[in-house]
């Protein structure tokens, strides 16, 4: 696979990735969520753990690209912080259309 290549689907699958947890009342789009036997929405905490477990999942596929197209530099804390925050930054539609748009009613 090409560098940018790459980039470009690991850019695409950031953005998706970030903005999951808001768009579907699904745990990781997959597994519905259930409280006392009844399918409810999910709590922000949960949205939020999805969101840091996701960052993860995606950061190792980004670095299995480093690793496929040469070596893997080690990071600091500091660039974990910073990518979290990207991450956050690329949620940000998926927040606003769960918490800040309004319900129309038809």
């Amino acid at each position: 696979m090409k560098q940018t290549l790459a980039i470009y689907v690991l850019v695409f699958l950031a953005l998706v990735g970030a903005n999951l947890p808001f768009l579907t009342e699904r745990l990781f789009a997959v597994l519905p969520f259930r409280r006392a036997g009844a399918i409810v929405a999910k709590p922000f905490w949960l949205r939020f753990v999805e969101l840091v477990v996701l960052y993860l999942l995606i950061g190792l596929i980004g670095r299995g690209f480093e690793a496929s197209l040469g070596n893997v530099f080690p990071q600091g804390w500091q660039f974990y912080a910073i990518t979290f925050v990207l991450f956050l930054v690329l949620a940000f539609p998926g927040f606003v259309h769960r918490y800040l748009m309004r319900k129309r009613i038809a």
